[in-house]
């Protein structure tokens, strides 16, 4: 009857609200966090897909009005958060920081409309997101004078060939083209500016003196007569003309793809690993191979390009099964490119100095967390699992377990001690394969999540820890104790001032950490800076 002592210990159940608390979408308690944690939140994992408790509206209408909420109490600290995430790479998408802008964009308050429209070239910094942009403020406001002058300042502000890379390569997105940015903005050039009004008439399908055009201008253009292999690869290779540029029927060629690859971009490079090995171009102990190795596993590169670490699990997971969850494309995946992902996604997180603390991270595995994260095919379960690894890369004294049963039904008597089987030890390492540790972790079975069991396993094995870091999305329901209370007894038990961090796997309104606990951080899952921010927490 061991939960009955806990309940005399402790006195509360996770259905109990305490003081602070509100009720979860699941059912049970859980602190609110601020607007202001959730504006983050959302910047960085979004909205899209949903959680498993909330479906996509609701969770999206509940974000958008604690950003609105931080727009009326300070539009300019609001916008100055919504470009340090979308400008650091901090957030596997940039799409939640488009909203984000064209809503203060349309706000009320004139210094937050300025602030937001000057802010654009900063975060949107490609066709694609202009068009999102476009797209999203047309919904909400008219075309006035200022946001006419903001898109033709995003047109003047470019030297024309970076203009016309952005031409080639995004020609239309979201229902939008440049074509109709360029006749809603109408950016004024100076007479001497003969090249850059020749590129805004090229785009716009007026007739042009194509002398005058940017070189890549000048290439797409030509490309489209050209009749051999040969000739499309020097064309390629001395206008370096980006894949969207160059006809479908050259998709299929070898030498072809080699041209493309030596001026290729990082995520263009990641996202096409899996054609240019269906195509031939990579292959074991190739040259082109071992190229893109190299540019993968460049850390100078990645942070210049702002790859994600969830963008390299998501190709990481993808490229080595061979085959893509759509369409028909399979290839064989190149030992050193799978490798090289691996490598690349410990690279991708900020540097993080080990705090060589006792540390025992525990894995929300519980059906809530099999909610997608920003419209990916990866789960939150499955990203955490891969977050608790660069903690084992960084760490030497950790101990991981994973919530895979409803743990309050299962507290038993053994070898003089109670010990509870809903909370298991994995056996996860930074020595495995990525995509070997997401199956793993799939694979588990899963109950109702009781949070306070890190801390009441410590208890019942005399584990010394200084700290709990539990990765869950506070959708916790499950057990008889708090695990506020819970930490609070370990410490009183322990004489350890351990700490709990709470890393939030979903953009939701809810923590399991008491905002007024000074031992307790509440961060944000798969932000590139969150390793780093739990180690110096922990470190004091």
């Amino acid at each position: 009857m061991p939960m009955k002592y806990i309940r005399h210990l402790f006195g509360k159940s996770q259905s109990d609200v305490l003081p602070g608390m509100v009720r979860n979408s699941a059912g049970g308690a859980a602190f609110p966090v601020d607007n202001w944690t959730k504006l983050d939140r959302f910047l960085i994992l979004g909205s899209e897909g949903g959680s498993y408790y909330a479906g996509e509206r609701q969770l999206t209408v509940e974000n958008v009005e604690s950003l609105r909420t931080c727009l009326s109490e300070d539009g300019l600290r609001t916008v100055d958060r919504i470009v340090h995430i979308s400008q650091s790479g901090r957030a596997p998408k940039n799409d939640p920081a488009i909203l984000a802008l064209a809503l203060a964009a349309s706000h009320e308050d004139v210094a937050t409309r300025s602030a937001a429209l000057a802010a654009l070239s900063k975060v949107c910094r490609t066709g694609t997101h202009l068009f999102q942009f476009a797209g999203a403020v047309n919904a909400m406001r008219g075309w006035g004078r200022a946001l006419r002058r903001a898109v033709a300042a995003w047109y003047l502000e470019k030297d024309t060939d970076r203009l016309a890379y952005q031409a080639v390569k995004y020609k239309a997105r979201e229902g939008w083209s440049h074509r109709d940015l360029l006749r809603l903005a109408h950016p004024l050039t100076d007479a001497e500016d003969m090249a850059r009004r020749a590129l805004f008439d090229w785009i716009c399908g007026r007739k042009v003196d194509a002398g005058l055009l940017p070189a890549l201008a000048q290439a797409n253009e030509a490309i489209g007569l050209l009749e051999t292999e040969a000739e499309v690869v020097d064309l390629i290779r001395s206008s370096g003309l980006p894949r969207e540029g160059v006809p479908t029927q050259w998709m299929k060629s070898v030498a072809v793809w080699d041209a493309m690859l030596a001026d290729m971009p990082m995520t263009a490079m990641i996202r096409t690993l899996n054609r240019m090995t269906a195509v031939g171009l990579l292959e074991p102990m190739g040259e082109a191979s071992r190229y893109v190795a190299g540019q993968i596993t460049n850390a100078t590169a990645l942070e210049k390009a702002r790859i994600h670490p969830l963008s390299l699990l998501l190709a990481h997971a993808t490229y080595a099964k061979g085959r893509g969850l759509k369409g028909s494309l399979t290839w064989a995946p190149v030992r050193e490119i799978v490798d090289a992902l691996d490598e690349a996604f410990y690279l991708a997180f900020e540097v993080v100095e080990p705090c060589n603390k006792r540390i025992l991270q525990a894995l929300d595995v519980s059906g809530s967390m099999s909610a997608q994260i920003a419209g990916t095919n990866l789960s939150a379960r499955e990203a955490s699992a891969a977050m608790a690894l660069v903690t084992l890369a960084t760490e030497r004294n950790v101990h991981t377990v994973g919530f895979t049963e409803q743990g309050s039904d299962s507290w038993r008597y053994q070898h003089g001690r109670w010990r509870n089987d809903g909370l298991s030890p994995l056996t996860i390492s930074p020595k495995q394969r990525l995509s070997d540790v997401v199956n793993e972790i799939s694979g588990l079975p899963f109950g109702g999540t009781d949070c306070a069991m890190p801390m009441l396993y410590a208890m019942a094995r005399d584990l010394k820890v200084d700290a709990f870091v539990i990765y869950t999305d506070s959708e916790t329901w499950a057990g008889d104790v708090h695990p506020v209370e819970a930490l609070r007894q370990y410490r009183e038990k322990t004489g350890i001032a351990a700490k709990l961090v709470v890393v939030g796997m979903t953009a939701n309104d809810f923590s399991i950490a008491d905002p007024n606990d000074a031992g307790m951080l509440d961060v944000v899952g798969f932000d590139t800076a969150t390793p780093a921010v739990i180690a110096d927490f922990l470190r004091d």
